[in-house]
C-alpha cells in the first residue's frame, strides 16, 4: 500500500499568524493515503449503513473515530490534515521513550528545565526525580518541565527529538514532526510547518501506547504523589517526606460532570495557537474505542459525543479506512525463511532436543570406534614413533558472551 506522506519543508524563521492555524496542504495528493484512500479526504468520511446513528455535528477542524482492536476506521473528518498538536504531542514523548528508559533512573534536572513556560509540575534542581515520576507528571498533568527532564534522560533534547520522529516513522505516522518534547509552539517560535501531527496519526500513536502496560498505567492514573523538599508547615508536623498529590487533567478519568465509563485514558492539550486538542481510549463492551480530535473550539463535550457515537456505531458502519500497523523489524543478516533452523540442543525432555542429538551422536561414535579398531588389527606394526608434543590450551578462553546487560542511557 502507497503512502502519503506531507512533504515539510523546515524553516528556521516563525511564520505569519495565518499559518499557525491553516493545515498543510498534502505535497502528494495523487498518492493513496495511509490507512486507504477514503482518508485523504479533507472533509467528513463516513460509510453508515441504514439505521446507523449520524456522527456529531462538532466543529473540531479534524477528528478521527477508530476501533482500536482491529484498527477500522468508523469515521473522520480531514484525519490527515497538519494541525498544531499543543500537549496531545506528550503521547509520542512516552511511547517513544518507555522502551528506551528505566523507570527506577534518577534525573536532576536543569534550572532551564525547570523554568519552562507554560504548565509545570514543579521541579527544583536540588532534588532528583525517577523516570516514572516524570511520566506519570507529563500524561497527567502535562509537566512542560517533565518532558524537558524526559528529554535530559533520553540523551538531550536533539537525541531525544530523533527518538520520537523516528518512533513516528516506525509507526507510519507520517504527518508527525516533533520540534519539542512538550508540544509547545510560538514560545519556541515553532509553528505548523516545524511541528505537525494529524487527527490519524494521534490515534495511530494512542493505539501503540495501549500495547505498553507502563503507558497505560501512566496515561490512566487519577492521582499520584510527586517528591518535593519539605516545607516549614511539613517540618513543623514531623513529617519526614515532602511531596504533593497530583491529579490528572483528563476530565474523562476523573470523578466529575464529564467522567465517561470505560475510559481508559488519554492526553490534552491546548495553546493560543493549537487551540483544542485530544486523543484517548475507551473500552466497553469488549471492544476498544480510539478518538482524536484538532484544533477545537472545546473539549469535554465534544470528545464524549465522539465516544458516544463509536460505540453506537460500531457494527452499524462500514469501515472507510484502517489504522495501520507499524513497520515490521527487520530480519537478522543472513535470515532465510526457506531454510529450517537447526535442532536445538536444549530441553533435554523435548522431542527433537538435546535426548535426540545425543543419541545420534553416540551411535555415530560407536561405528567410527569399530572401524578404527578394524583398520588397527589388519595393519602391519609401524615403527615406534616419539610421543608427541603436548598441545597447549589456546589464551583466548570461552568465547565473548554477547547477552549482558544493555548499555544505560547516561542522563545529560
Amino acid at each position: 500500500m502507497g503512502s502519503v506522506r506531507r512533504a515539510v519543508a523546515a524553516l528556521t524563521t516563525p511564520l505569519v499568524a495565518v499559518t499557525l492555524v491553516t493545515p498543510v496542504t498534502p505535497a502528494h495528493a495523487a498518492l493513496e493515503p495511509v490507512g486507504g484512500p477514503r482518508l485523504g479526504a479533507r472533509g467528513l468520511v463516513v460509510d453508515l449503513a441504514a439505521g446507523a446513528p449520524k456522527p456529531p455535528n462538532i466543529k473540531a477542524s479534524s477528528w478521527i473515530v477508530a476501533d482500536g482492536d482491529t484498527g477500522e476506521v468508523l469515521g473522520a473528518r480531514d484525519p490527515h490534515g497538519h494541525y498544531l498538536p499543543a500537549s496531545a504531542l506528550k503521547t509520542l514523548t512516552a511511547v517513544a521513550l518507555i522502551p528506551k528508559l528505566d523507570p527506577a533512573a534518577l534525573i536532576r534536572p536543569t534550572r532551564q528545565t525547570c523554568d519552562v513556560e507554560g504548565t509545570k509540575v514543579g521541579m527544583t534542581p536540588k532534588m532528583q526525580y525517577k523516570v516514572s515520576d516524570l511520566m506519570h507528571a507529563l500524561m497527567m498533568v502535562s509537566g512542560n518541565d517533565a518532558a524537558l527532564a524526559l528529554a535530559q534522560a533520553g540523551g538531550g533534547l536533539r537525541p531525544t527529538l530523533d527518538t520520537m520522529n523516528a518512533e513516528a516513522k516506525r509507526l507510519r505516522a507520517g504527518d508527525t514532526l516533533a520540534g519539542s518534547t512538550n508540544g509547545l509552539d510560538v514560545d519556541l517560535k515553532l509553528n505548523v510547518r516545524t511541528q505537525h501531527t494529524s487527527s490519524y496519526d494521534l490515534a495511530l500513536i494512542m493505539r501503540q501506547g495501549l500495547k505498553l502496560p507502563a503507558f497505560r498505567q501512566y496515561v490512566g492514573a487519577i492521582d499520584a504523589r510527586w517528591p518535593a523538599p519539605l516545607t516549614k508547615e511539613q517540618r513543623k508536623e514531623g513529617i519526614k517526606v515532602g511531596g504533593y498529590p497530583i491529579y490528572t487533567h483528563n476530565k474523562l478519568l476523573r470523578p466529575g460532570t464529564y467522567r465517561y465509563p470505560g475510559m481508559i485514558g488519554g492526553k490534552n492539550g491546548y495553546t493560543n495557537a493549537a487551540q483544542q486538542t485530544f486523543v484517548g481510549a475507551a473500552r466497553r463492551d469488549g471492544r476498544t474505542i480510539i478518538i482524536a480530535l484538532m484544533r477545537s473550539p472545546t473539549l469535554w463535550p465534544y470528545a464524549t459525543e465522539l465516544f458516544d457515537w463509536g460505540f453506537a456505531a460500531h457494527g452499524k458502519t462500514r469501515p472507510v479506512g484502517t489504522l495501520v500497523d507499524p513497520v515490521p523489524p527487520p530480519k537478522p543478516p543472513g535470515a532465510d525463511d526457506s531454510v529450517l533452523p537447526p535442532i536445538p540442543l536444549t530441553g533435554g525432555d523435548s522431542p527433537g532436543g538435546w535426548g535426540l542429538v545425543a543419541t545420534a551422536a553416540g551411535g555415530i561414535a560407536l561405528m567410527v570406534a569399530a572401524v578404527v579398531i578394524l583398520a588397527r588389527r589388519r595393519r602391519p606394526a609401524a615403527a615406534p614413533r616419539p610421543p608427541a608434543e603436548r598441545q597447549t590450551a589456546g589464551s583466548g578462553g570461552p568465547p565473548p558472551s554477547f547477552g549482558g546487560p544493555a548499555e544505560e542511557e547516561s542522563p545529560r
